[in-house]
């Protein structure tokens, strides 16, 4: 259940860190246990709740996008607008301080994250180990997926490549196939989480290959290593293996990249379209293809290329008074500011923070001159916007930070950065599709009005 208070979740924090004992459980086990009580809890909200107001509906939120309507069932996370993202009530400094990093490393791991929005509980490290063992052994591509990305174009955007061959792996799908033998509605999310189990462990050879094959023709593509973590497996398949700062970083951004809560775009495309009974395989893609668009996705590398940009006409010399003429110069263009702003947030966003504190531990982050111009930015830019009066929230997104380590240590396709994204977002998309099956919920269907309803419905 889901803990507003900082207080509680600091609490549950250090209550799971002081009970890491070691556990042979698997997260199918572990869900087991923890499908059967959040099916009663959803019971008793339909029996015991069903005709509680969470809100009402505005003409604002019909022709607004339906921004900031409460109308959306998603367990792993909320998000709140002044204290960010919660994972089960957990924020993502006390998931920094409780969730298992990778043997020699520091940062959280995709394994632990997906534990912990799988099942609302802190996996101890044996439990950790052990779900990037069950991945790495599912981890290799057949060989059609091979063959497809293989030979499709080097100028096909990589995320229409990688939406293909997401899409394309639900030739593989066990739900599809248990669906068609006509199995119980109760059994759903037991195909869910083998299908979403089996896509997360591809999706780093898959991405790794539209790499290579986009950026690296030819160059041959290391195996998948059953004794590396998910991450770590795809910085080696990327060709950054030895590079153990740009691992742990990926290993940040994507852990804390996997779930916004259900209301973004790709989270709520792939919401969507797994309503409808179409495999994991299908949902994530459709939700990959969301993700793809300039006002979601794409924005990390919109940011790289402003800052780099800003950066060739400030010349060396780079001060808080150039950065703010520069600024000004932007919103003058009738421009925004890239990596500022959200849909939902009212303070600077935690995942810009944790990024900005990785950067902080390494000299030569500090050092490098988009860092320290991106840092800059940020002491600068909150009170422009904020003078300026048109922005709802004048502080940096986590798009403000997250392209320039990736550019520092050589990864500098900019195309590829939102491949980045789509195997974090993996996390929490797959998580919602797994207790959408385990709590039977409806396919989506909300009500589409025209404008001339919407007059006829507010003059009576």
């Amino acid at each position: 259940m889901f803990r507003s208070s900082s207080f509680a979740a600091r609490n549950l924090a250090k209550t799971c860190s002081q009970r890491r004992f070691a556990s042979t459980k698997t997260v199918r086990e572990v869900l087991e246990e923890v499908v059967p009580k959040k099916q009663l809890q959803l019971k008793q909200l339909k029996t015991e709740h069903s005709q509680a107001v969470l809100g009402e509906v505005k003409v604002e939120h019909v022709v607004g996008g339906m921004r900031g309507l409460k109308s959306m069932l998603w367990e792993a996370s909320v998000l709140d607008p002044l204290e960010g993202i919660r994972f089960h009530g957990l924020s993502i400094a006390d998931c920094q301080n409780v969730l298992p990093a990778a043997p020699g490393g520091k940062e959280i791991i995709a394994e632990s994250m997906l534990w912990l929005l799988l099942t609302g509980k802190i996996p101890t490290e044996a439990e950790t180990r052990q779900l990037s063992r069950q991945l790495a052994e599912k981890g290799e591509l057949p060989e059609y997926i091979e063959k497809l990305l293989d030979s499709l174009p080097p100028t096909l955007h990589p995320m229409t490549q990688l939406g293909m061959g997401v899409a394309a792996l639900n030739h593989e799908s066990k739900f599809q196939a248990a669906y068609e033998r006509g199995i119980k509605k109760n059994e759903y999310w037991q195909y869910a989480l083998e299908d979403s189990l089996d896509l997360l462990a591809r999706l780093p050879a898959l991405a790794a290959r539209i790499y290579r094959n986009v950026y690296n023709p030819g160059q041959p593509l290391p195996k998948v290593n059953k004794d590396l973590d998910l991450v770590g497996n795809y910085a080696n398949m990327l060709g950054f293996g030895d590079n153990h700062d740009l691992t742990e970083y990926l290993r940040l951004y994507i852990a804390i990249h996997g779930d916004h809560e259900g209301g973004n775009a790709s989270a709520h495309t792939s919401h969507l379209v797994g309503s409808t009974l179409a495999d994991p395989y299908l949902s994530y893609a459709a939700g990959l293809y969301a993700l793809a668009g300039p006002l979601h996705g794409l924005a990390n590398q919109e940011v790289l290329r402003w800052q780099m940009q800003m950066q060739k006409e400030l010349g060396d010399n780079i001060t808080h008074d150039s950065i703010r003429e520069s600024l000004w110069k932007t919103l003058k263009s009738g421009q925004v500011v890239p990596g500022y702003g959200h849909g939902v947030l009212r303070n600077p966003d935690p995942r810009f923070m944790a990024l900005q504190q990785f950067c902080d531990t390494r000299p030569s982050l500090l050092q490098d001159p988009i860092v320290q111009l991106v840092k800059k930015t940020y002491e600068v830019a909150p009170a422009v916007l904020k003078e300026h009066g048109k922005t709802k929230n004048p502080y940096p997104n986590v798009d403000a930070a997250s392209g320039c380590v990736l550019y520092h240590y050589g990864l500098t396709q900019f195309k590829y950065y939102t491949v980045i994204f789509g195997v974090s977002r993996a996390l929490g998309c797959l998580t919602q599709y797994v207790w959408s099956r385990a709590l039977g919920l409806p396919i989506e269907r909300p009500k589409s009005l025209s404008m001339d309803a919407i007059e006829k419905l507010i003059k009576e």
